[in-house]
């Protein structure tokens, strides 16, 4: 029941959010964000629907503002959820586990646009930010794995996506204290969080059971593993191919 409700509300919610904003832009016009516009969205995760997201999540930081709730504890609720997240996983609770980590995305874009909007952002809130995301994922994909034990296959599809996870955000970070634009490619943490949430949330629905001599029962889930397989290959793809980019910059400034 719960990987079944679970399942279910990360389905209808995005897209009741998809529609309420396609409706909002056809009366009232598009609405411009500046993070969206910079980041432009990629052939995985548009601009539309990073439009339809910022636009949904702003009576939700209004809200949190209004509570006198800091992005540092916003911060510290995603850590946890993702946390819970990947217990949830390692147990075999997909819908669930998916549900909570979607929360966990959700907190992490939450306490950003809360420090913007107060006027609080600072370096040590952007290094919280970095690390909880950091451990969010391997918590969830540490999950992953604990449960995919019996299916040497699955496991290594989550040690890839983690690998490439870490090696984009590691890029990104260089890239900025050197001053060095990257290939705006795709496979980013918004991204990254959508497929495998997406990927976890279609599980329950798309199983099949696999017998595993001497152990229980594994059920492997079809749409985890193709979310795995994507956002492993795409994630380390474009991983390669920014730290190329960085090499030949630095090459150059040498």
């Amino acid at each position: 029941m719960e990987d079944s409700l679970g399942s279910l509300a990360w389905v209808a919610v995005p897209a009741l959010v998809l529609i309420g904003y396609l409706i909002r832009a056809r009366v009232r016009g598009r609405v411009r964000f500046e993070r969206v516009e910079r980041e432009r969205g990629s052939f995985l995760l548009g601009r539309g629907v990073m439009e339809a997201g910022y636009w949904a999540m702003q009576p939700l930081s209004r809200a949190l503002i209004r509570l006198g709730v800091s992005p540092d504890t916003i911060s510290w609720c995603s850590l946890v959820l993702g946390l819970i997240s990947g217990i949830r996983l390692a147990e075999g609770h997909f819908g669930g586990g998916a549900l909570l980590f979607a929360l966990s995305g959700l907190c992490d874009a939450l306490d950003g646009m809360v420090a913007r909007a107060t006027g609080v952002a600072s370096d040590g809130g952007e290094i919280l930010d970095a690390v909880v995301d950091r451990y969010s994922e391997f918590f969830f994909l540490g999950g992953l794995a604990w449960y995919y034990r019996p299916i040497p296959e699955a496991q290594l599809l989550c040690w890839l996506v983690l690998l490439g996870s870490f090696m984009v955000s590691y890029s990104s970070a260089r890239a900025e204290v050197l001053g060095i634009e990257l290939p705006r490619g795709s496979m980013k943490r918004p991204e990254r969080v959508v497929y495998l949430t997406l990927g976890a949330a279609l599980s329950p629905l798309t199983v099949r059971w696999l017998e595993t001599p001497g152990a229980r029962p594994v059920p492997l889930g079809h749409a985890m593993v193709l979310a795995l397989a994507l956002v492993g290959l795409l994630s380390n793809y474009w991983a390669l191919e920014r730290l190329r980019t960085l090499w030949v910059a630095a090459r150059r400034s040498r």
